[in-house]
C-alpha cells in the first residue's frame, strides 16, 4: 500500500524563527526590569557597608573621647593600622567585597575637639547613588545624607 507523499510527515525538528524571536523578547523585557531592581539592590549593599564603617569610627571616637575628653583624627589612636590620620585629605577606603566603594573620613574641628563629623564619600561605581550620595555622622548621633533623598531613608 502506497501512501500519498503529502500524509507522510517526519517529526518536526528545532524551533522557526518566530519562537526564537518571542523568546529573545521575553528574555529582553525580563533583563529590562530585573537589572535596576538588581542594581539598586547592591548599591543598598554598599551603602550598609558604609553606614556600619561610619557607627563603628564613632563608636571608637566616643571610646578615646571617654579617656583624653576630645576627638581625634588619629588613626592609631582610634584602633585603626594604617595611616596617620582619618582626614579628608587621607581617607580610608571602606571595602565591600574586594572593591572599596565609599571611603571614611573624620574632621575634628581645633577650635572645638569635643565635636566631630564622620563622612562616608562615594567612590567607584557607587557614584551614582545619587539618591542617598555621601553619608555623614556627628558626635550627637545626627545621620546625614548628601543625596536627593531624605536621610531617613538612607540611614
Amino acid at each position: 500500500m502506497n501512501m500519498p507523499l503529502q500524509s507522510v510527515r517526519r517529526g518536526q525538528h528545532g524551533f522557526t524563527l518566530i519562537e526564537l524571536m518571542i523568546a529573545v523578547a521575553i528574555i529582553g523585557i525580563l533583563m529590562r526590569l530585573a537589572f535596576p531592581a538588581y542594581m539598586n539592590s547592591v548599591k543598598k549593599t554598599r551603602r550598609a557597608d558604609a553606614k556600619t564603617a561610619l557607627l563603628d569610627l564613632a563608636q571608637r571616637e566616643e571610646r578615646y573621647l571617654a579617656t583624653a575628653n576630645v576627638y581625634t583624627t588619629s588613626a592609631p589612636q582610634l584602633g585603626f593600622s594604617n595611616g596617620t590620620t582619618v582626614t579628608t585629605a587621607a581617607p580610608m577606603n571602606v571595602m565591600s567585597g574586594s572593591a572599596a566603594y565609599y571611603t571614611l573620613s573624620v574632621s575634628v574641628p581645633t577650635s572645638a575637639p569635643t565635636t566631630f563629623t564622620a563622612t562616608a564619600t562615594r567612590t567607584g561605581g557607587q557614584v551614582g547613588d545619587t539618591q542617598c550620595g555621601d553619608l555623614s555622622l556627628d558626635q550627637t548621633g545626627k545621620q546625614m545624607s548628601s543625596g536627593t533623598g531624605a536621610a531617613s531613608d538612607c540611614w
